[in-house]
């Protein structure tokens, strides 16, 4: 489990790793180590061994040197190209050059005719000339220099593989800005943990495939104890999913209450019930205005049906009485999924949450739910412990009254703010979905792809949360392993399918099973 951090926190855990014995020297020693063996078991059999790297003045610059004197050893052709002068008595430098390796000095090379002739050599290009300190704008020699290399690569024939060390140079590690100069990765060896800048846009479409190297044991300082963040990962979720006997029975897998739906949203009714139930729920009841029943119900037939009191075609707030006496055996209860912006729904959830609360299941609240809870005063406390809210941008700007800029530069600190603030567990969706509970977890879904940028893949996704739920599944698990299952399936469809642009939500639900067979492969 790759844990993720800001900037300030890994600051705080070097600090206390050098306090405690693991001095910085060791610590770039480890990274270059790690660094090193990242390039030589990925590129080192593509022929030519040549490996170039940017070297800055910092840590990253260090990083690299010591990879380079490793490779050297391992038998590349190691060039280093001093960005900023290391001074004549660096010890990283003078250890390369012992190892065989070749530099020479940025401030020497005003022409970057040496620099133009190593990248027209080089088969690994490592960028280590910014690290997580770096900020915007960079030094206008920089920019210079950064913008050359990328003219130069991306024009030349020859295919040069970039490495970034622990980030791009040019990337706020902390909210994921990048200039305009930044180099594109291919790789990330990030040191220790993920930076959460890199997991944000633009810098996500920089960094390339993220590595973590080692730098040294962490585990007993408090620092990096208090991270309770991290990416979720397939191999962390396999145990989570409810266990299925075979001796068991439609009631041993709970049943989802799902309201949702309006005369202008048919088909989130479906997506919603059928995604419940392809996560495993033994019923989903599904509570729709009466009008939608002879439209939607043969679609479903799986489905038993709430008839609701509406009004214009949407539920009316008389349902909420209709709902507390319809809740019988419901394990989990979604609220929702295309319930429309009127006046109706909104005095339905209002009513709801007047009502005794302690008498309602587990909650998952999605979509227009989502927005009419901000005109509930003191909804946060009206709702039931560790309710699972899922908003995408615009839905978490009505409940935080923030702007939609504000939330998307800083959406895992929000998320964690949020969480603990309301008391519920949170699911920012977009690129990159964060769950984030009130005691501190955080998980990062490492996947953002436009497959799943088309309407109605969000009530596919609540569906199968409150299908977990159902099952017994804590708030926070639930809505990782969802989380997790409905972007796998955005992936698998778009892999079908060819491309994204085609991708329905539909199609996402029918990759269900398939992602949840992945999780199950080995059980």
């Amino acid at each position: 489990m790759e844990k993720i951090v800001f900037v300030d926190e890994m600051r705080a855990i070097e600090k206390e790793a050098d306090s405690k014995g693991l001095s910085y020297a060791q610590m770039m020693e480890n990274a270059g180590v790690g660094l090193a063996e990242q390039i030589h078991r990925t590129f080192g059999r593509e022929g030519e061994r040549v490996v170039l790297a940017l070297v800055g003045s910092g840590n990253n610059g260090g990083d690299a040197l010591v990879a380079l004197a490793y490779l050297a050893n391992w038998g590349w052709s190691t060039r280093a190209y001093l960005v900023r002068p290391r001074g004549d008595t660096d010890p990283l430098v003078s250890r390369f050059l012992r190892a065989g390796g070749r530099f020479f000095g940025g401030v020497d090379d005003r022409d970057h005719e040496c620099l133009r002739a190593w990248l027209g050599e080089c088969v690994v290009l490592v960028d280590g000339v910014f690290g997580t300190g770096a900020r915007l704008p960079l030094p206008q020699d920089a920019q210079q220099l950064l913008g050359f290399v990328q003219q130069v690569i991306t024009r030349q024939d020859r295919k040069v593989h970039v490495v970034a060390v622990d980030c791009p140079s040019g990337v706020d590690c902390d909210q994921g800005m990048a200039a305009p100069e930044a180099i594109p990765a291919e790789i990330t060896v990030t040191m220790a943990a993920v930076k959460a800048g890199l997991l944000s846009f633009p810098a996500v479409s920089l960094t390339g495939e993220l590595r973590v190297a080692s730098i040294g044991e962490l585990d007993h300082l408090a620092a990096w104890k208090a991270v309770h963040r991290s990416l979720a990962a397939e191999a962390d979720l396999c145990g989570l999913l409810p266990m299925r006997p075979p001796y068991a029975h439609k009631g041993s897998f709970g049943t989802a209450l799902i309201v949702a739906g309006c005369k202008s949203y048919t088909g989130a009714v479906l997506l919603a019930g059928e995604g419940a139930y392809r996560a495993g729920a033994g019923l989903v009841n599904l509570a729709v205005p009466g009008s939608l029943h002879a439209a939607v119900a043969g679609h479903l037939p799986e489905a038993t049906w709430v008839l609701l009191p509406e009004d214009e075609g949407m539920v009316a707030p008389a349902a909420a009485e209709v709902i507390m006496a319809s809740l019988g055996r419901a394990s989990a209860l979604l609220v929702g999924p295309g319930l429309g912006a009127g006046d109706a729904p909104r005095g339905f959830v209002c009513a709801l949450l007047q009502g005794n609360c302690a008498l309602l299941p587990p909650c998952v609240f999605d979509a227009d739910g989502l927005r009419h809870l901000a005109s509930v005063d003191a909804w946060p406390e009206k709702l039931p412990a560790e309710t699972i809210l899922t908003p995408h941008l615009g839905e978490m700007a009505a409940l935080t009254g923030l702007p939609l800029a504000e939330i998307q530069a800083n959406r895992v600190r929000l998320a964690e703010q949020y969480a603990q603030a309301w008391g519920h567990v949170i699911v920012l969706k977009g690129a990159n979905t964060v769950v984030a509970e009130p005691s501190g977890r955080t998980s990062v879904i490492p996947v953002a792809t436009a497959a799943l940028a088309r309407a109605g893949t969000g009530d596919v996704l609540a569906g199968i949360i409150v299908g977990l739920r159902a099952q017994g599944m804590g708030a926070f698990d639930a809505a990782v392993v969802g989380a997790w299952i409905h972007a796998q399936a955005g992936l698998q469809a778009a892999q079908d399918l060819g491309t994204t642009a085609s991708v329905l939500a539909s199609d996402v639900l029918r990759k269900v099973p398939l992602a949840i067979a992945e999780l199950n492969k080995d059980r």
